[in-house]
């Protein structure tokens, strides 16, 4: 199942921890900042699926911040703020954002305002039929990747482990996780089996140029970056 990064913009880290760590029990990466003079770029640095937004920050305010963020990204914005007067809600949406969130709240409001803009931001997610990275196509619908043109074949184990690591670009995969999405298929996967799978798919991917694009982390597991 994909992570969804949640980006949390909040000057009080207290309340940006406690949020933190709230969504972070319910399966999301959850990342507070506490840089607030470069806020855009962070976001792009980051690629969130969701941003919760404060209106009161340093420097800039949140109404400021979505206005930029907007010119980059179309990435769903939750405003979380004490000023929930009807002209900052109005502001709100009007600047960009998608809804809003009036403090003080409750930690399980919030984890279902999340959860329900991720499904409507998100939902034709499972209809995409391509995952791209780094000019690697891997084609959801016929099991192939295509890279510059040239379309390499994939076994069953091939795809799956790619789909799962090319759907979660940037981020760990543990090989337990990969054993689990490749107990999927009728074949017995152990920890051996696994170690096959992944050597002869590097070197399927390493003969079509893609030298180096499945890194391992040592005692962690595997990434394309």
């Amino acid at each position: 199942m994909m992570m969804y990064k949640i980006m949390i913009i909040e000057d009080d880290v207290i309340i940006a921890r406690v949020m933190q760590e709230h969504l972070s029990k319910w399966g999301y990466e959850a990342v507070y900042i506490t840089d607030f003079k470069n806020i855009t770029e962070q976001v792009v640095r980051l690629e969130p699926h969701i941003i919760l937004l404060d209106i009161m920050l340093p420097f800039f305010n949140g109404f400021y911040w979505c206005s930029e963020i907007r010119k980059v990204s179309k990435v769903p914005i939750i405003f979380i703020s004490s000023a929930d007067d009807n002209m900052n809600i109005i502001m709100a949406m009007n600047m960009g954002g998608d809804d809003f969130i009036a403090k003080p709240f409750d930690l399980n409001v919030l984890t279902a305002k999340v959860g329900a803009l991720i499904r409507r931001a998100y939902s034709l997610q499972g209809q995409v039929n391509v995952i791209e990275h780094n000019g690697a196509v891997l084609n959801l619908g016929d099991a192939t990747l295509v890279y510059h043109g040239n379309k390499i074949e994939l076994t069953k184990n091939d795809y799956r482990i790619l789909q799962l690591l090319m759907e979660n670009a940037g981020r760990v995969i543990s090989r337990e996780e990969i054993m689990q999405r490749l107990w999927e298929s009728d074949d017995f996967i152990d920890d051996n089996t696994l170690t096959v799978n992944m050597a002869r798919l590097r070197k399927k991917l390493a003969e079509a140029g893609l030298e180096g694009f499945i890194k391992t982390k040592k005692g962690l597991g595997y990434m394309v970056e």
